[in-house]
């Protein structure tokens, strides 16, 4: 961490620093993208260009500029820059620096505490930041991946103003490449390095808005252009230099439930192309098959249930399947899964019909199950009347017998309401033909049905 007297934009000309920090902004007219909180009268501007003390959350993916961002703040206000890991302070250290900051205050000196991957730190460390949050003896910028609603302890983060920021477009990761090929004092100028039309989008493409990542590669790219005769970065040495694309994903953060959630959505709308591409999206960043392989069998039963009963067996299959021969062979079983539940009738019929089940559950009395419906193995429940009045439906022409199954509190509920959507046109006929069985039952038990 770095305490009182250091500067938050280090010695630009270090050729020993990452390209990337070589090139962090130094101030906000350099700043590539989030116009949405920059630009000229924007919340984020105008809090920095007025000096508003109030901490700050930094939300968003990484290599979006966060650390940059509270950089300059420090700048702009001339105050101390201290910077946290949250992977390796603990409370002890998090105390006597916010007692330092405490001191330096009482002589006029303001101290911005700046904590990447806040989402990191537990309960008993953010509680530890609250007091000095409070007094006003430092300020707190926090940058993190992840939902802070879910990851931050409510009474830090009421007292910190939140700001979302957005993964740069291509066009916005082209420009900061171009910037440093061209910068002779911190960037790739010296090297007198070229580059092919359209590697640059390439590289930009390949980052999936992370800054950091895209000045990773062309640094990589520009090392091996120096040793060629042109010094051009070509399409083959970004090839070379990005080997594989960047994913932005973590299966346990919140772009993994983003994902599935995409991938749930789009099946549920009949969409096979959005299908595949958001499982594409999930399997080619690593998340596990067999936790795909869960989801789309929650899929067939809520989505598709009854319209298609072979959904559900055809998941099952696909699960055995990744279970058999893993990644990278399984992701076509996957597939295959995804587009039949894709073009699969939809019907929530279950779904919907099981909900309604449980709310009676959890909401009406539990009566006793009706006597009629009890068996009676002994002569003592025999004699309490279990089992009396049972009608054995094989007996009975129409196959039906007039008879409640429903505790008398239920008697006229009906959950099952089957669409007319795939095979569910045919159950909803055959509960209808039940129905009109079991209406003539009620007139004469004995009748032979002519359908029994």
């Amino acid at each position: 961490m770095n305490l009182f007297g250091s500067n938050p934009m280090e010695t630009a000309g270090d050729r020993l620093r990452p390209l990337a920090d070589r090139m962090r902004p130094r101030t906000l007219d350099e700043f590539e993208g989030q116009e949405h909180l920059l630009a000229v009268g924007k919340p984020l501007r105008l809090q920095i260009e007025r000096d508003d003390p109030q901490s700050i959350l930094f939300w968003g993916p990484p290599g979006v500029g966060k650390t940059t961002l509270a950089k300059i703040i420090a700048g702009v206000t001339r105050a101390e820059f201290i910077e946290f890991s949250a992977v390796l302070a603990g409370i002890k250290e998090i105390k006597q620096v916010m007692a330092d900051a405490e001191k330096a205050r009482q002589y006029g000196t303001r101290t911005i505490v700046f904590i990447d991957e806040i989402h990191r730190f537990n309960k008993a460390q953010q509680d530890a930041f609250l007091p000095y949050v409070e007094k006003g003896s430092i300020r707190l910028i926090g940058a993190t991946t992840e939902n802070p609603s879910f990851e931050l302890i409510s009474a830090l983060l009421s007292r910190c103003r939140v700001y979302v920021l957005n993964p740069l477009s291509e066009e916005q990761i082209v420009r900061l490449l171009e910037r440093a090929l061209r910068d002779k004092e911190r960037g790739l100028g010296e090297l007198g390095v070229t580059a092919e039309e359209g590697v640059l989008a390439k590289i930009a493409s390949y980052s999936s808005g992370d800054a950091r990542s895209a000045y990773n590669v062309l640094d990589v790219a520009a090392g091996v252009a120096v040793q060629e005769a042109g010094r051009r970065i070509t399409d083959t040495g970004v090839h070379d230099a990005l080997q594989r694309r960047v994913l932005r994903y973590d299966k346990t953060g919140e772009e993994h439930y983003n994902l599935v959630s995409a991938l749930h959505k789009s099946v549920r709308n009949s969409d096979a192309d959005a299908a595949l591409y958001w499982l594409g999206r999930m399997l080619e960043a690593g998340e596990d098959p067999l936790y795909v392989a869960r989801r789309l069998v929650r899929m067939a039963v809520e989505d598709i249930g009854l319209a298609d009963p072979h959904a559900l067996q055809l998941t099952v299959a696909v699960r055995d399947a990744v279970d058999f021969i893993g990644m990278p062979e399984c992701n076509l079983a996957l597939a295959e899964a995804a587009v039949y539940l894709a073009v699969a009738p939809k019907s929530n019929a279950l779904y919907t019909a099981y909900g309604a089940v449980k709310r009676d559950v959890e909401e009406t009395a539990a009566e006793s199950v009706p006597l009629h419906l009890r068996n009676a193995p002994t002569a003592l429940m025999k004699d309490l009347g279990y089992g009396e009045g049972y009608q054995y439906a094989h007996d009975l022409g129409t196959k039906v017998a007039d008879m409640q199954c429903l505790p008398d509190n239920l008697k006229h509920r009906t959950y099952y309401h089957p669409t007319t959507e795939g095979v569910e046109e045919r159950i909803g006929r055959r509960m209808a033909e039940i129905r009109r069985r079991r209406e003539a039952a009620r007139r004469d038990p004995k009748v032979e049905d002519e359908h029994a």
